[in-house]
């Protein structure tokens, strides 16, 4: 036991886990604060577009940072993946809007368009393709003091819109019609939700990765949703599976040489097992103790011998 706790002592001393932990639980926050929205809209996989454009964004910044002669090739790696998901979503939003194509044919462009573009654009600025390993798959242990207040600024960006602005993100997303004839900016609703998920998927690209920040933004929401039934609630459990599962798993990894990301992912994922597999249980145990009628006291007796009236 002292054993244990001289290493957990270490672990929260380490600056590099100090910064790794603000950095997961910043991840944890925002992540299914977004994803809630994008359930709601039916839009899960729109993370995992948003992810792969970002790829190419990666690459762009990283060919500019050679093309500049900075220091560090990577330099302008993050930044330039902002960008990019930022006019990616916006792009696939307004071709939702119009409904020039539908969303699945768009989210697939942005699928293979975002990992080709990436590899080809990584290859001129003079970079391999493993070094796209630690955008696709996450790479906690690169993240700089630089990279965590630019993490800590999005992040804070997420939180005030996406709870600041919850009422009318959550009519937008439930029911545009209803939402258009109440008087709300339903196109400027929905690019801020776009943008506001380009945002997310940046800001989780160290944790967990482009391929995986997808499962972070929903997995806690379906978890959620098998405990809840409010939307507010919904969030709100969601927000806490998503730091438990990312303070967790880092923690995990830090003795264990296994990917941060692909533990994180792999403890929401089993989590969701364990609660859908005991949910019918309780609902049942739940169903069956329920009096329909508590302020009526139980004192009548059904006689099962009595004759039926007949009509």
């Amino acid at each position: 036991m002292t054993t244990f706790f001289t290493e957990l002592s270490g672990m929260l001393t380490d600056p590099f886990m100090r910064r790794s932990l603000t950095a997961a639980i910043i991840v944890g926050l925002t992540a299914p604060v977004m994803g809630t929205y994008l359930v709601q809209r039916k839009l899960s996989l729109l993370g995992d577009g948003i992810g792969h454009i970002a790829l190419t964004g990666v690459a762009v910044g990283w060919l500019v940072g050679s093309t500049m002669g900075l220091v560090k090739s990577d330099a302008l790696a993050i930044p330039g993946a902002v960008v990019a998901a930022v006019l990616g979503s916006v792009a696939i939003e307004l071709v939702r809007e119009r409904g020039r194509t539908s969303g699945d044919v768009a989210l697939a462009l942005m699928f293979y368009g975002g990992i080709a573009g990436g590899v080809l654009i990584i290859g001129i600025a003079g970079g391999t393709n493993a070094n796209l390993m630690s955008y696709l798959f996450g790479s906690i242990s690169t993240v700089t003091i630089t990279d965590l207040w630019l993490t800590v600024g999005l992040g804070a960006i997420i939180l005030l819109v996406g709870v600041g602005l919850s009422s009318a993100l959550f009519s937008v997303s439930h029911d545009e019609d209803f939402a258009r004839a109440s008087g709300l900016p339903v196109r400027g609703l929905n690019i801020a939700i776009a943008i506001i998920a380009a945002l997310t998927v940046t800001v989780s690209m160290r944790v967990v990765g482009l391929l995986l920040v997808s499962a972070l933004m929903i997995i806690p929401v379906a978890v959620a949703q098998l405990v809840t039934t409010s939307f507010r609630r919904t969030m709100m459990v969601a927000v806490g599976i998503g730091v438990a599962v990312c303070v967790v798993g880092l923690s995990i990894t830090y003795w264990l040489p296994q990917s941060p990301g692909a533990m994180i992912v792999v403890l929401a994922i089993a989590l969701y097992a364990v609660v859908a597999a005991l949910r019918p249980l309780v609902v049942r145990r739940r169903t069956e103790s329920r009096d329909p009628h508590p302020d009526i006291l139980d004192d009548v007796t059904l006689d099962q011998g009595a004759p039926r009236c007949s009509a």
